[in-house]
């Protein structure tokens, strides 16, 4: 284990035993606004196993400091292990974040019964935590109605009332998001894009703001400051999906850039964005130009490369559009880990005239450069408890296409929603043939 500085006196330790995607997001927002804390992370593999032990490894590694006060943790970490091996830890007052909850998570195919532990660990941690954080509303309610069902695989001797008695401690605080500053060309102003295919529609965004809480005002109990300090407790990181570069088409007499020079943030006297582009306090600034007219629909499927995204959905969606002649350009981002779903090396065969950007983007502002160049954004998802990609994509201009389950229905209203691969493959063909004519 490597430390690095720890400050005088930290108050707020911040633990995440996976220390990837949304989680990571979470917990760099909050070591940079929170005053006098310390992080200490586990790298993004394995998460099975992460939930399993992660918490005997933490109690060892994690330091002893009379200064502590609070504890924030993800859900991924089973809080009642850690509290009784580090009764020291147990003192503090407890915040126990969801991403996401194992009592719904999907189990695959191949897999007939579910992981008893996982869930159950999870039940545990709530009963130790002092306060529960959820990310939606549809996670603590999936959460907290599913809890006796779960536990009717037990034989005998059954617990009762578990759900009363952790409810009153859960709150719902929506994901707090990061987001570049995405200037529209033509405008020169800082506002979310509003896209032509969309005002062509004449579609009302009226999609949730998500910056603020949903049921109350949380304190983690620190205000903001400079950042803590960050135990890297492993320096190992995960392996990444494959990464497509794609330079071709400059931005030239107003047409659509695919990859934005760095002039156009660099450059005071720019006159296409009307106002100096420059990065301050890293936040990231971006230009997203018009459509060209005859340019072909840009999609987007931006999720981690796993069975509860459903990317065969997806695949199947777009491999008929093109069965059908339709022309478009496809970017799939996302996250990859040790075992991907077989579909994506069969669909990456049967769509490289469409593809245009493949796989994981490891710098963000990359990652943002795709989701202004694209059009539409498609959710295939059968788990989702908030959706991070989706509200990037919408933020950076998309037009979602998102499933009317889950959490979409919370966020999303109903012009975006679709109930069956059917009207997917409807929704999206709509996109393709009105595209030529915006």
């Amino acid at each position: 284990m490597s430390t690095l500085s720890q400050g005088d006196h930290p108050n707020t330790l911040l633990i995440e035993p996976f220390y990837g995607g949304s989680h990571r997001q979470l917990l760099d927002v909050l070591s940079e606004n929170i005053h006098g804390c310390q992080v200490c992370t586990l790298p993004a593999k394995k998460w099975h196993w992460r939930s399993r032990v992660a918490a005997l490894w933490f109690s060892q590694n994690i330091p002893v400091r009379e200064s502590y006060r609070v504890l924030f943790a993800s859900s991924v970490l089973n809080l009642a292990e850690l509290v009784a091996l580090r009764p020291d830890l147990g003192k503090l007052q407890k915040i126990l974040y969801f991403h996401e909850n194992q009592l719904v998570y999907p189990v695959r195919k191949a897999k007939k019964e579910r992981d008893f532990q996982f869930g159950y660990n999870q039940i545990l941690s709530c009963l130790v935590a002092d306060k529960i954080v959820f990310n939606s509303k549809f996670n603590r309610d999936s959460f907290l109605q599913s809890i006796d069902t779960y536990l009717n695989v037990l034989p005998d001797y059954k617990p009762k009332g578990l759900a009363k008695q952790i409810e009153p401690k859960c709150t719902v605080l929506y994901f707090p998001l990061k987001l570049p500053v995405v200037v529209v060309e033509d405008s020169g102003l800082d506002e979310r894009v509003s896209h032509e295919l969309i005002k062509k529609k004449g579609v009302d965004q009226g999609i949730l703001d998500v910056s603020h809480d949903c049921d109350s005002k949380s304190n983690f109990g620190n205000s903001p400051g400079q950042a803590g300090s960050h135990i890297e407790l492993d320096s190992s990181s995960s392996g990444y999906g494959d990464r497509q570069e794609d330079e071709r088409k400059k931005h030239e007499d107003g047409h659509f850039s695919r990859k934005l020079s760095e002039e156009h943030f660099k450059s005071e006297g720019s006159e296409t964005s009307g106002t100096p582009l420059e990065r301050r306090n890293s936040q990231i600034f971006l230009q997203r130009f018009p459509r060209v007219k005859g340019q072909p629909l840009h999609i987007v499927w931006a999720h981690r490369w796993e069975h509860d995204k459903d990317p065969e959905l997806f695949f199947n969606t777009v491999l008929q559009l093109k069965e059908q002649g339709l022309k478009f350009e496809l970017s799939v981002l996302g996250e990859s880990f040790t075992d991907n779903p077989e579909i994506f090396t069969t669909a990456k065969g049967k769509l490289k005239e469409e593809i245009v950007n493949w796989g994981y983007q490891p710098c963000k502002e990359d990652y943002y450069k795709v989701l202004c160049s694209a059009d539409v954004a498609v959710s295939t998802a059968i788990h989702e408890f908030f959706g991070v990609a989706m509200l990037e994509a919408v933020h950076c201009g998309c037009y979602p296409i998102v499933p009317s389950r889950l959490v979409y229905p919370e966020i999303f209203p109903k012009t975006y929603l679709y109930n069956t691969p059917a009207q997917l493959a409807k929704k999206t063909e709509e996109f393709l043939q009105v595209s030529p004519s915006c």
